[in-house]
């Protein structure tokens, strides 16, 4: 029976996928982006739905100039943290330069509701609205 002070099934895995989390970080920190990828896409065959990985892949994907594929990535991220201001932002620089301003817009949008003094999404919109 679980209650509300019952512990949750310990994961089998939580060793191994912290393990895996620390090495694809490492990966990118080495610019091994290719491998980071690899691994990325492995990890999430196993554990769908982990942020940091979602969002690693993502920026992978963005510094890579892959907008598309980047933003495929924001999205699982923003279904699990709706919120989180690194992803909107590397969002709404994603569809800038697929030149989806108003995607963008409504990102920066999002972003303000949240921090109202975020800097970087000010400078963005300036660039919006040249």
């Amino acid at each position: 029976m679980v209650g509300l002070f019952s512990r949750a099934p310990k994961d089998p895995q939580k060793k191994k996928n912290i393990q895996k989390l620390k090495e694809i970080r490492n990966l990118v920190k080495e610019k091994k982006y290719n491998e980071a990828l690899k691994s990325g896409k492995e990890y999430l065959r196993k554990v769908p739905h982990n942020h940091d990985v979602l969002f690693i892949m993502g920026g992978i994907f963005y510094v890579q100039n892959k907008y598309d594929a980047a933003l495929s990535y924001f999205d699982k991220a923003l279904e699990i943290a709706t919120y989180d201001v690194a992803v909107l932002l590397l969002k709404a620089y994603s569809h800038q330069k697929l030149g989806e301003n108003k995607r963008a817009i409504q990102c920066c949008d999002k972003i303000r509701e949240i921090d109202p003094k975020n800097k970087s999404v000010s400078e963005l919109m300036k660039q919006l609205d040249s």
